[in-house]
């Protein structure tokens, strides 16, 4: 989706939610409307993962104040929840999952499912809905809905190894068979009062596939929503390392495939030795690029790196593959965070960055959110999520990292460094599309509740 259509797509859907804000007093019943959010990741290690459902709250309490929430985490880990608790101190979490016949296996979860009006599957790379869905269909008439996900039919580790441009996956998916969506997903997914799609190559698929749900559009990663920060402990860390804001750029690294047998300690399977050899031959040349373009920075500018994780491996990675190889003039300008973090403080450090270039395609909205140019080099294997770059209308910060060289990473880098303030300002025009685009989403949800 080009910036015209998107904006234009946008406007749209502004009168619609208008109209809907009129049918939804009927449905709540003389209390306020409860929302039962399942997220589809795991909230801890990983501050993507861990971002969708605050950006999710957010948005909800800017467009929506009146819903309440509880929450129905996968995992979550204690930072998780104490952050997500400190900043919504109304929220409800619920534990339990769902017996053989579909019910719930804690009070907890069991009240929560008894009183939610409204069911959510969260942002995801991929539909995780299967499993819990179907319970809430046959408990119940009450609506579903989901809000933010990319369903890539193609990109697996059996059947391309080695991935795709996004150009490549769309020719494919668009050759893709009527019937190709497995029939149990396609009758839950029709069955969905709204499906809002992280990226457009999704809904282009699920319309091809006759998936009969009413509303099935665009809606950009939860994230985007992500304004939430740690200013003192970011500002605590700046101080500590030496860095100046404006005068630093944050850099992420990531393998193509993610090592999750190693992470969980156990034993590889053949899909996780399938992986790591495609590792073995891509992780020094993508990760050459990355230290081409702060060497090319460092000497032009003068000014400092950080590099950075956004999950929790990548710290090594950063270390490894980013920092140690470096010349030594370059080297002393480079600071290796050593730890983890969660979303509100890198947050709060992205925000203070010159620009966030990127492996991994959260930390770019992170940044974004928080008005700070970001790039999003994607690697092949990183699915179709990163075509959401393309659909909010930064194509010029976004390469694939097969495509592009350090040269060209600076080249463009050396834009935003030569120019901040005109950076910054496309940034809150790019932002500006989103956050219509997502008043949008909670709209749907709204006018799901006026229709049950």
């Amino acid at each position: 989706m080009n910036r015209r259509r998107f904006l234009a797509h946008s406007s749209t859907f502004a009168a619609a939610g208008a109209l809907s804000s009129l049918a939804f007093g009927a449905s709540v019943r003389g209390r306020p409307p409860r929302i039962l959010l399942r997220p589809g990741t795991a909230q801890h290690g990983n501050i993507g993962d861990i971002a969708h459902t605050p950006g999710a709250l957010v948005l909800f309490e800017r467009h929506f104040p009146e819903a309440e929430f509880a929450l129905w985490p996968v995992a979550i880990s204690p930072e998780a929840r104490e952050s997500l608790q400190q900043r919504f101190p109304r929220l409800k979490i619920v534990e339990g999952e769902l017996d053989r016949a579909g019910r719930p296996t804690t009070p907890g979860l069991q009240a929560a499912w008894d009183e939610a009006d409204l069911l959510m599957h969260g942002s995801s790379p991929g539909f995780k809905g299967d499993a819990y869905m179907p319970a809430w269909r046959a408990a119940s008439r009450r609506p579903y809905g989901i809000f933010g996900m990319t369903d890539d039919p193609v990109s697996s580790v059996t059947t391309r190894p080695d991935g795709g441009t996004l150009r490549q996956l769309r020719e494919t998916i668009a050759g893709l068979p009527a019937g190709h969506l497995r029939a149990t997903t396609h009758a839950i997914l029709s069955g969905a009062a709204f499906i809002f799609c992280r990226e457009t190559l999704t809904a282009e698929y699920l319309r091809a596939q006759r998936v009969g749900a009413p509303l099935i559009e665009f809606g950009p990663d939860a994230t985007f929503a992500l304004q939430l920060r740690d200013d003192a402990r970011a500002e605590a860390y700046l101080r500590a390392s030496g860095l100046v804001p404006g005068k630093f750029i944050g850099v992420i690294p990531r393998l193509r495939y993610t090592p999750y047998y190693k992470l969980q300690g156990k034993k590889p399977n053949a899909s996780d030795l399938a992986k790591d050899a495609v590792n073995d031959r891509t992780t020094a040349r993508d990760h050459a690029k990355l230290r081409d373009l702060i060497i090319a920075f460092v000497r032009n500018t003068g000014l400092k790196v950080l590099a950075c994780p956004e999950m929790r491996y990548q710290i090594e990675v950063a270390k490894e593959h980013l920092v140690d190889p470096l010349p030594d003039d370059v080297r002393k300008n480079v600071v290796w965070r050593d730890s983890y973090w969660l979303p509100t403080e890198a947050a709060s450090v992205y925000a203070r960055a010159l620009a966030v270039v990127s492996f991994e395609c959260h930390s770019p909205i992170i940044a974004l959110t928080n008005g700070t140019p970001a790039f999003y080099v994607r690697q092949p294997t990183d699915t179709i999520k990163g075509q959401m770059y393309h659909d909010i209308g930064v194509s010029d910060w976004t390469r694939e990292v097969d495509e592009t060289s350090g040269d060209d990473l600076w080249a463009r880098l050396k834009v935003i460094h030569a120019d901040p303030a005109a950076a910054k300002a496309r940034v809150r025009s790019v932002m500006a599309g989103v956050e219509r685009v997502q008043q949008r989403m909670v709209e749907g949800a709204r006018t799901a509740l006026g229709r049950a």
